[in-house]
């Protein structure tokens, strides 16, 4: 193991420990409705990144859905399913155990921290709408994220010595743009769907401060 894989791993496992120290694993533990909700998405999660293709080890591509995720289970409850994924995805070598570290960091943490912060900036400075949060917090979020994860994990691994930029570029990078759209479309479309049908499912969205117009101010919280 290098020292940046060693060095992603510390930082990784840092801040996953952080998040497990302020979840209300009490309140997991008592409804069941919760646990039904949290490690359904895992496991759904768990499928969709088996799937993937890739020609040289590790640039791999799969779907993300890690901004549909956040919006529906919230900052921590996202940061917790997902390592327990990546645990699983790693386990059964899908992934390799030393970039396990940069996995987390890049592959997760950036982007679940980015799409949180995305919305937390709409959901105060943009008037809310439906349709703004579909868009400005899913559909663009997930897009985003995507690209940016391929970004930092591709640069990592040519930082790393694992391959030589133009290897990681022309196998790897090229991929961005036909992923965008598709990524975007998976997230626009989860929360759209969950808005209509189970709304008391999501985390991050309220009817009375995107349906009604008294709370629709953009100065409460």
């Amino acid at each position: 193991m290098t020292w940046l894989e060693s060095l992603s791993l510390l930082v990784y496992l840092g801040i996953y420990g952080y998040v497990l120290r302020h979840i209300d694993f009490s309140l997991l533990y008592q409804h069941k409705r919760i646990q039904h909700l949290v490690f359904g998405a895992g496991a759904a999660v768990f499928v969709l990144w088996i799937f993937r293709a890739g020609i040289y080890e590790g640039l791999t591509v799969h779907f993300l859905w890690l901004t549909a995720l956040t919006l529906t289970l919230g900052f921590r409850y996202a940061v917790m399913i997902s390592g327990l994924v990546l645990l699983g995805i790693t386990g059964v070598g899908k992934e390799s155990w030393h970039m396990f570290g940069a996995n987390g960091l890049f592959g997760i943490l950036v982007p679940i921290a980015l799409t949180y912060a995305i919305y937390t900036l709409s959901f105060h400075r943009i008037p809310r709408h439906m349709f703004i949060y579909v868009f400005i917090c899913a559909f663009f979020p997930g897009a985003a994220m995507i690209a940016i994860k391929m970004g930092l994990i591709g640069g990592f691994y040519a930082l790393n010595g694992n391959y030589a930029w133009d290897i990681v570029v022309d196998n790897y990078e090229v991929l961005i743009p036909l992923l965008l759209f598709p990524e975007g479309m998976l997230n626009g479309m989860t929360m759209t769907l969950l808005i209509i049908y189970k709304p008391d499912w999501i985390y991050t969205f309220s009817d009375k401060h995107y349906f009604d117009p008294d709370k629709n101010d953009g100065n409460d919280a």
